[in-house]
């Protein structure tokens, strides 16, 4: 609630003090800093936890190889349905072009001038502990999993690391709680910023683009992912983001979903969802799984194309998302990462687009929240669908948590057994591990944690 009202007090700020609103744009920014701050070590604990407790290696394979090809597979739907709709709504028409607008397009471009071979040397960090210390989610992803692999070699030996990383993953969860205690400043300092810079002037001029990616968007999530999620799992929709409903609140406020990743983490364990899976498929669903970001790509192509009255052929479009979709796997976690993409995209294959990308840049702020808010709606259901192909969810658990039945503990954000909703833990054997106790807290763990911890 508190959240709600300073996002609608940031906006009447920006509406009536639009000078002194674009002053408060340091209360969002350090918020977000402060959560990405903990992304790296709960990134970490999870995967060095999830993989290290796992007896056979292909098991991990077998959930990092099936998610990549679904985020490979969704990906194209979501340039399709872009597509389909960029070309059905010709939003670009009627826009002018100015020489500060042409200016705008190639200093994106400039921003995200990175190839593919950059890309793959940039997972792997300097050193062990520098992938802690960069806004790099694969270079964290990297050193856990062979963290996570060589605990798993070494057997019982690596029991006693483990139990360490599993208090350690208790800490970084709880700083993380006491974190969100800043969530209402930062979105009233990031929502009065972002009005009183754009004003309604760009929002009526490009309403038409603004409005056709957020009902694209819309309609993606409801009707592909929903059917997905309800073939496939049998959840409904509707009540999973429900249960999700604080992280986009924080995702539409911030305009960044990377400020949810962690509680997303903390969230589909809780859910019943293996830990294993959680770890592997949310962050590397954050590089790779972007259907919002597709689908943006393909709209904002269209519109610059048509306000520069040079369309695109059917198969100059298919090439050119096809490239894109590639350049945002290596863009992924770059600040302004959608205009980055699009104009190194228009650059590297069209280069005389380049100019219209200014055009977009009035309006991007309010578009990356539907990028961003579609992003981790992917994500979520890509989560349950993976661990429903690997049969590592407690279906059981999963109806009960989003019955209310079991409520998300947010003093804690991990079922640690020191919560009021959570008394599990204090029921185990006497003499049971920590991390016995926590496997008995939480259901959704035991198919691929108990039996090792035991053993």
């Amino acid at each position: 609630m508190a959240v709600i009202a300073a996002v609608f007090l940031g906006i009447a700020v920006g509406f009536a003090a639009p000078d002194f609103a674009k002053e408060l744009k340091p209360l969002g920014t350090g918020f977000v800093n402060l959560i990405k701050m903990m992304i790296s070590p709960i990134i970490f604990c999870t995967i060095v936890l999830g993989v290290g407790s796992v007896r056979q290696a292909a098991k991990v394979g077998k959930v990092g190889g099936l998610a990549l090809a679904y985020f490979l597979a969704m990906s194209v739907v979501a340039l399709a349905i872009g597509l389909v709709v960029g070309n059905i709504l010709h939003p670009g028409s009627g826009m002018d072009l100015t020489d500060s607008v042409k200016d705008a397009g190639h200093t994106a471009a400039d921003k995200a001038d990175e190839g593919l071979v950059d890309f793959a040397l940039g997972i792997i960090p300097t050193t062990m502990v520098s992938a802690f210390t960069v806004e790099k989610v694969l270079q964290t992803l990297l050193v856990a999993l062979l963290a996570g692999f060589a605990l798993q070699g070494m057997g019982a030996a690596g029991e006693p690391i483990l139990r360490g990383v599993q208090h350690v993953q208790k800490l970084v969860f709880r700083i993380l709680a006491m974190i969100m205690w800043a969530a209402p400043v930062g979105a009233f300092g990031a929502m009065a910023a972002v009005v009183g810079e754009t004003g309604t002037d760009a929002l009526k001029a490009l309403a038409t683009i603004m409005i056709g990616f957020y009902v694209t968007c819309a309609l993606f999530i409801l009707v592909v992912l929903g059917t997905l999620l309800r073939l496939a799992t049998g959840v409904n929709l509707f009540k999973l983001l429900a249960y999700l409903g604080r992280e986009f609140l924080l995702i539409l406020s911030t305009s960044s979903s990377e400020s949810a990743l962690p509680r997303l983490i903390a969230k589909m364990e809780h859910l019943g969802v293996s830990r294993p899976v959680v770890g592997i498929t949310v962050p590397t669903g954050y590089s790779f799984n972007l259907d919002g970001t597709m689908i943006y790509l393909t709209m904002a192509s269209l519109f610059i194309a048509d306000a520069m009255d040079q369309p695109l052929g059917v198969g100059e479009q298919i090439s050119l998302l096809l490239f894109m979709m590639i350049a945002s796997k290596g863009a992924a976690g770059v600040s302004g990462s959608g205009i980055a993409v699009l104009a190194s995209g228009l650059q590297s294959h069209k280069p005389a687009l380049v100019d219209g990308v200014g055009l977009i840049i009035g309006v991007d702020r309010f578009m990356s929240e539907a990028r961003a808010l579609t992003n981790f709606a992917g994500n979520a259901v890509a989560t349950l669908l993976i661990g429903t192909w690997t049969k590592e969810v407690d279906h059981d658990r999963v109806a009960r948590v989003l019955a209310g039945e079991l409520p998300f503990d947010e003093r804690t954000l991990v079922d640690d057994g020191h919560g009021a909703a959570h008394g599990a833990a204090h029921g185990a054997a006497p003499g049971a591990s920590a991390a016995e106790a926590e496997a008995d807290a939480v259901p959704g763990q035991v198919s691929m944690d108990k039996a090792s911890v035991k053993a």
